[in-house]
């Protein structure tokens, strides 16, 4: 009997013992993300430039055509279709006008989308902006004033807000 109650000890004694366990488990997950296309208005510029006519005599009679300057530089996604519209300004009777800044007189003055100044760029119109660098892309907008001869020394000026829209 004694033999007996060693070997049961001894097994008893080996099914205690933890058990080495190799194993080896594999799963995968996903990984993904949404980039969304879009533009940025490089430096966060809220003032799109400028349209200076510069300074004529009274009388002149003359046309004068100017490309907006010191405007803001965008940056889009490649392949966005870029848009933009330019409301009639602060003067918008029959049409874009500056007025003398002391008082009521107004020269009228046309926008065009092409420096041919053969696209008119007409009130709040949907015009697309093309580009061939997306990281370096300019309002194309051009003004055209025919001077009137006419009217009070002065400077005259108007406010446009442009709406961009991708």
């Amino acid at each position: 009997m004694a033999r007996h109650g060693i070997a049961l000890w001894l097994v008893l004694g080996a099914s205690s013992l933890p058990m080495p366990v190799s194993a080896v488990t594999s799963e995968s997950f996903q990984v993904s993300a949404t980039i969304v296309a879009g533009c940025l208005v490089v430096g966060g510029v809220s003032n799109y430039g400028s349209l200076n006519f510069g300074s004529s005599s009274a009388l002149a009679t003359s046309t004068v055509q100017v490309a907006l300057t010191s405007g803001v530089q965008l940056q889009c996604t490649p392949g966005v279709t870029l848009n933009m519209t330019v409301d009639g300004g602060l003067y918008n009777s029959g049409g874009r006008h500056m007025q003398l800044n002391s008082g009521s007189a107004r020269v009228a003055y046309s926008l065009f989308s092409d420096a041919a100044y053969s696209q008119s760029l007409g009130i709040s119109q949907s015009v697309a902006v093309a580009y061939s660098d997306a990281n370096n892309i300019s309002l194309p907008i051009y003004g055209q004033v025919q001077l009137p001869g006419n009217q009070p020394g002065g400077t005259y000026s108007d406010v446009l807000q442009v709406q961009l829209s991708w």
